[in-house]
């Protein structure tokens, strides 16, 4: 595993100076590990040994030794233990391993699918090449849109930018940036891979923070997403017994529309999402079903129709509706449970739940819910008699495919299978595993 000593020794000084000062904080501890260190504590904690490592690498013993001691350093943790017989990983090297490890298999299948030169070969030779600072301007330049935004972003010129950009086009041996009126501009192929390697970045600052978690210090955090309804609902039922399990769980909630919340998912800006499952994921995206939830039509108590032995699509259309925003499966439910009949008024799309249960309330129109929903409404709202519902959706937890959750993570999915497993309240229809 040959390492470009130039490149990586100036990016080491220009990390440092970056992160001076902000070392306490794990997203900036991890931007402060070079790529340089991390291959070599790769090579080291997979041969157990320094010598074969500084091999391995073509880097002298006191180099890798001097590298592999900020390491640890920067961590404040020791991640290898020195015998004679080899250097060892330690509890919080195995933790970090399984990262380090994560993070280059990943980038080196974000090559392979931005097609480099010589397939998976070539796709391990330019990651060993690539250094963090080119990766890091990548993923500025596109999340801030422009070279000037992101060149004051990340405190450098242009000019040091433009540079960046020109290494990593000459390792990659394509081009990912195209000239525009509007300037400089990265190509959609580039956009992807930038998508992949900042969620493969990820890895280090998890790795971090799971030591932190294991010896007892730090706060834990968790980014959840919640899609409207069911999502909001589930996560709710949840919340007091998971803090109360993890009372320095630092839990941050987002709420969006199920299009814009899978992009933030697959972007890494949250970490798992809760709420009705897509039909048709993406190939980068997984779902786990926790229980089938069929959709139920629902008005307020007293309803004229929740009084009548057998409601038919006529009786149904003959009410205004509620129905979901464009899009969303609750309104695909409803364009399907009319398609070939006359719709019924449908002059208001929300996914605000408040908004629906103060509307229902206060008057003759009807909404469609899951079983899953309708059992924590209370009293005040009630459901239509009528046929079953298809198609029939199932709410659970949707992630990245490839995603590694820390032991937080799991903890928290787990407490989310087994609150759905013990409900006793029908029509819940539970799924195994």
């Amino acid at each position: 595993m040959p390492i470009e000593q130039d490149q990586d020794r100036h990016e080491d000084i220009s990390h440092d100076q970056a992160d001076q000062g902000q070392a306490h904080h794990e997203q900036d501890r991890a931007s402060s590990i070079s790529f340089r260190q991390l291959k070599l504590f790769e090579s080291v904690g997979r041969l157990n040994s320094v010598r074969r490592g500084s091999e391995e690498c073509n880097l002298s013993q006191p180099a890798v030794t001097q590298a592999l001691a900020k390491l640890e350093q920067q961590l404040g943790a020791c991640v290898l233990e020195r015998r004679a017989s080899g250097s060892y990983l330690t509890d919080a090297g195995r933790i970090m391993h399984k990262r380090v490890t994560r993070l280059f298999d990943q980038m080196e299948q974000a090559l392979v699918d931005l097609n480099v030169p010589g397939g998976a070969s070539g796709a391990h030779a330019i990651a060993n090449r690539i250094s963090r600072s080119q990766v890091r301007s990548l993923i500025s330049i596109i999340e801030c849109g422009s070279f000037a935004l992101a060149a004051r972003e990340l405190g450098l010129t242009q000019a040091s930018l433009q540079r960046a950009a020109r290494d990593l086009e000459s390792n990659l041996r394509q081009s990912i940036y195209y000239r525009t009126a509007a300037g400089v501009m990265v190509t959609p192929a580039g956009i992807e891979f930038g998508r992949k390697l900042k969620l493969a970045l990820q890895e280090i600052a998890w790795g971090i923070h799971e030591i932190e978690v294991a010896r007892g210090a730090g706060e834990s955090k968790l980014v959840i997403g919640a899609l409207p309804f069911g999502g909001s609902v589930l996560l709710a039922s949840v919340l007091e017994e998971f803090l109360a399990r993890h009372p320095a769980a630092d839990l941050r909630i987002i709420n969006e529309g199920a299009s814009e919340m899978m992009k933030r998912l697959r972007a890494g800006d949250v970490d798992l999402v809760i709420g009705l499952l897509q039909e048709a994921p993406e190939a980068d995206i997984t779902n786990q079903i926790l229980a089938e939830t069929p959709y139920t039509i629902v008005a307020r108590r007293g309803h004229p129709l929740t009084r009548k032995g057998q409601v038919t699509l006529e009786d149904l259309a003959r009410y205004d509706w509620i129905v979901g925003s464009e899009g969303s499966s609750r309104r695909a439910c409803f364009e399907s449970l009319f398609a070939g009949s006359a719709k019924p008024h449908a002059p208001i799309a929300t996914s605000a739940m408040a908004v629906i249960r103060h509307l229902l309330s206060g008057s003759d129109r009807l909404t469609l819910m899951t079983s899953y929903e309708l059992i924590h409404e209370g009293s005040a709202l009630a459901p239509v008699p009528f046929d079953d519902i298809l198609p029939l959706p199932a709410i659970g937890i949707t992630q990245r495919a490839n995603w590694l959750p820390t032991r937080l993570h799991q903890d928290f999915i787990d407490l989310l299978r087994a609150h759905v497993t013990a409900s006793t309240v029908l029509p819940l229809r539970q799924l195994a595993g």
